[in-house]
Formats: C-alpha cells, structure tokens, sequence
C-alpha cells in the first residue's frame, strides 16, 4: 500500500505540473511555439522524474493505455486516474486563482469530425509512443523515452491543437481545460472519450505490432 501511495502522488505531482504549464502558458498570454514547447517539456521533465516510481503516465489515456498493453495491472487504473485529476484539477483551480477566467476568452467551439480525428489520432501517437519506447522490454533502459514521450505532445499541439481540436490528448488535461473556462464542457465530454478510446487502440497495437513482448 505504500508502494502504491507513492506512485499515485507522483502521478499527482506530475499532472499538476503538466497541467498548471498549460493553463500558465496559454491564458497567460503565451503566443506562437512558445506554450507547445513549455507544454511538451513539462511532460518530458516529469517523465524523467517519476518515470522509475510510477511510469510516468500523467494521463488515464496513457494508464488505460498500459492496462490493455499488461504494463499495468487493471486495478491500478482507477486510482491513477484519480490522482491524475485531481492533479489536474488543483492545478486548474490555481490557475484560476492567479487569472480571472473572465479576462480570457472562453471556451473555443470546434468542429466535432475535426475535434474527434485530432484528438483521436495524437492521443494515439502519444499512447503508443509511451508503451513502445518506456515499456518495450527491447528498449528497457534507454534514455530518450521522456524526450520522445514530450516530443510527441509538442508535435499534436503544432499540429492540431487550437485549431481543430483543444490538444488535450489526456482526460485530466481536458477535464481541466473546462474548469479553466478554456473549452466547452460539451467538449470537454467528447474529447475524454476521444481519449480512451484511442488509448484502448494504441494498446492493442502495441500487442500486434510487439508480438514477442
């Protein structure tokens, strides 16, 4: 149980921080490639920082992702996930109390055939550059699993984050999003099931694609 109790506060940690970067650099006036790199380094930082105590998830898409991949057991799913948003949260809830939601703009309003592929398809890239770079046994040990995993984040942001879809790529992440008056909660609500569906994906590819693992 303690074992647990550790890995689940340093997935709370490392949301928190993940999400508090979010939220810092995109409402607090962080224009061009600034907010998706401070975005994709966070993530890579605390990769590297709880990555040997919990994994380094910060993300129920990326935990699911590990269940459906045998990384982690499926009992362990629920209380990542909760410490994950709650993480998440505390960190919305900080940001908010150093910005006014209302000095920002609210929520965006994206398509939702664009909302859903853009979402789809880097919460895939990024659940299945996490299981075939931090959890492959063929590459058990290496040192760039944190810079590919932050990488890939930084990629979905360029890509399509703000443009057809928010960019959460991660439940936690979404959910705070609304709570910073960032996105709608409607789509808030379809970009969480984005997410795990896309997460379930990546882990039975993972299966297919790394047969020997």
């Amino acid at each position: 149980m303690k074992e647990n109790l550790k890995k689940y506060l340093v997935e709370f940690i490392g949301t928190f921080f993940l999400v508090f970067t979010v939220g810092s650099s995109i409402l607090f006036g962080g224009s061009g490639v600034i907010p998706a790199i401070a975005i994709g380094f966070s993530l890579m930082i605390m990769v590297y920082a709880g990555g040997f105590i919990s994994g380094g998830h910060y993300n129920p898409a990326v935990s699911l992702a590990a269940v459906i991949r045998g990384a982690l057991p499926f009992s362990q799913w629920f209380p990542y996930a909760v410490a994950q948003i709650v993480g998440g949260v505390v960190a919305a809830f900080c940001v908010n109390c150093i910005i006014s939601p209302e000095t920002y703009l609210r929520g965006a309003d994206f398509s939702l055939p664009g909302l859903i592929l853009g979402e789809f398809l880097y919460t895939y890239a990024l659940c299945y550059v996490v299981l075939l770079t931090a959890t492959a046994k063929s590459v058990n040990g290496n040192s760039y699993y944190g810079l590919a995993i932050g990488a890939t984040v930084t990629v979905g942001i360029f890509a399509v984050g703000g443009t057809i879809c928010a960019g959460a790529f991660n439940p936690a992440v979404a959910i705070a999003l609304g709570i910073m008056h960032a996105a709608f909660w409607k789509m808030v609500a379809i970009t969480v099931i984005t997410n795990l569906i896309a997460a379930i994906a990546a882990g039975i590819t993972f299966k297919t694609v790394a047969y020997k693992e």
